[in-house]
């Protein structure tokens, strides 16, 4: 009953864009090691939005002479003594880059609520249910926009966390358990920064709180890997119970206050209803002409066409950065442009199937933000990153992402274009032609945005991030889904969202 045109087609190729993915994009190869820079000075760094580092409150730590603390050296000791199998593969697991271990399961919870709802047996596509989300159609649907969303609170949560961890780290300065105690074996590098609190159990209770959040069906998924990561510090030497304790209660602290955030951020408007979508054509009818329509049966109404209201993290507002308005149909441009269209889907080559089934980050996928996530966990599993770097890493990229998505979709639904399968009479497409308007592309709008910051980031690298984004803009016209004015449009606004994050980064003391 879905179009029939292109659906079809579109999840008969899910399974050779896995393909692609696994041959093309393995999971880096992650081993522990010793950090070559602490960075002493990050607890002076700027946080993305907690204000006051001072508000947030620590327990200060028993002195390592106390008894208090000698019991706690005893039970670390009893609990190295014997490890199982399972409890020395957690310690493997966790101890090699815990932030992008995380990421991958914040990737793999993307992919899994990344799934359109079927009509009903009345012809009406359900809207999933925050309170209960684990009846189907499955809370959250995450979509681009979602997901995008979903990364960056997490991991700006976890790096403002992680500032205020160095920060208190060394106001207290207290050595690890294995300094204090040259007995104690350790299954981990030794590194030579202070313990208390433990940045582990910071990364693993942000990531517990703001992916519950955002994946509330996951609630007790996350609350046990939350858990066995904090009890592997433990396993491997690394962190008394003391330590674990004071990095929950910062996280706890700074995921109230992104939760917060996000409960009046915009985004329980941003959702669709055909009275939104019809509202918003109208608008662009009467401005433009515009008259992109739903290509499914029965008519899906367009995807978040409210997205371009919710609170964005780095760009000023979404008016600042709007594009200015696409090529008028019939203009000389707008025709170039068709006719491009027409010839890749006529004369497809093995190597622009290859590029469009790769990037077509569909429909079971993480989605261009979570294929974006994959590509800096590269970058920082090669360059050796310490957590705090890494943290810092993946908070600008994913702020830059999630205002790309928030920029986009304002000017998907302020212009309203059609796609090319509604403005070339039976145009086949490559891969699924998403629900909603066309101008800009968000894959181009996306993908600028978190080359430009993993360009800042990596600078030996930039040449070959924006390659990767043009790349991946390509394939929207490889696929037959976007013009190229489309995919212009969406890299130029891309890269300036970017460029509002890098700012952000180069004055946050980090540099």
């Amino acid at each position: 009953m879905k179009n029939i045109k292109f659906l079809i087609v579109a999840f008969a190729l899910i399974a050779v864009v896995y393909a692609c993915k696994k041959d093309v994009q393995a999971e880096p190869d992650i081993q522990a090691f010793t950090y070559d820079n602490v960075d002493e000075n990050a607890g002076n760094w700027k946080p993305i939005y907690i204000a006051d580092k001072e508000s947030i409150v620590v327990d200060a730590p028993k002195d390592v002479n106390s008894p208090e603390y000698q019991k706690e050296l005893a039970d670390l000791k009893a609990a190295t003594a014997s490890l199982t199998s399972a409890q020395k593969a957690a310690v493997e697991y966790w101890g090699a880059n815990s932030i992008v271990r995380w990421n991958q399961i914040a990737q793999e919870l993307a992919a899994k609520y990344n799934l359109p709802a079927a009509e009903n047996a009345e012809g009406v596509y359900p809207v999933p249910n925050a309170s209960n989300p684990t009846n189907y159609p499955l809370f959250p649907f995450a979509n681009p926009p979602y997901a995008s969303r979903a990364f960056a609170y997490w991991t700006t949560a976890q790096f403002d966390a992680m500032i205020i961890a160095w920060k208190k780290k060394y106001e207290f300065k207290r050595p690890a358990p294995f300094v204090t105690d040259p007995s104690i074996v350790t299954s981990l590098p030794k590194q030579s920064i202070p313990s208390y609190p433990s940045e582990d159990a910071v990364v693993a209770q942000i990531a517990q709180d703001i992916l519950t959040f955002m994946f509330p069906g996951e609630a007790d998924f996350l609350a046990k890997k939350a858990a066995e990561h904090k009890q592997s510090r433990i396993w491997a030497g690394m962190n008394v119970q003391s330590d674990i304790a004071a990095g929950e209660q910062i996280a706890k602290q700074v995921s109230a206050s992104y939760i917060q955030r996000a409960k009046t951020d915009q985004m329980k408007i941003a959702g669709s209803s055909p009275s939104k979508t019809d509202s918003l054509r109208n608008s662009a009818i009467q401005r433009l002409g515009a008259a992109w329509v739903s290509l499914e049966i029965p008519a899906r109404p367009g995807m978040l066409p409210l997205y371009g209201k919710v609170k964005p993290w780095c760009i000023p507002s979404v008016e600042a950065v709007r594009p200015a308005p696409p090529p008028k149909v019939g203009s000389p441009q707008f025709n170039k442009d068709r006719e491009e269209i027409i010839n890749y889907i006529n004369h497809p080559t093995a190597e622009t199937r290859r590029i469009a089934n790769y990037w077509s980050d569909g429909p079971s996928s993480s989605t261009p933000p979570g294929h974006w996530n994959d590509i800096a966990a590269q970058l920082i599993v090669k360059n050796k990153l310490n957590p705090i770097r890494t943290a810092r890493v993946f908070a600008y990229m994913n702020t830059a992402v999630a205002d790309a998505g928030i920029s986009c979709w304002d000017a998907k639904y302020y212009y309203f274009t059609e796609r090319p399968s509604t403005s070339v009479v039976n145009l086949k497409t490559w891969i699924g032609v998403p629900n909603f308007p066309s101008y800009t592309s968000g894959h181009s709008t996306f993908s600028a945005a978190g080359a430009t910051v993993l360009g800042h980031f990596f600078p030996s690298e930039a040449a070959r991030m924006n390659e990767i984004a043009t790349e991946a803009s390509n394939s929207r016209i490889y696929g037959g889904i976007h013009f190229r004015h489309d995919c212009e449009a969406g890299l130029a606004s891309g890269k300036e969202i970017g460029n509002y994050s890098v700012q952000l980064a180069q004055q946050d003391g980090g540099e």
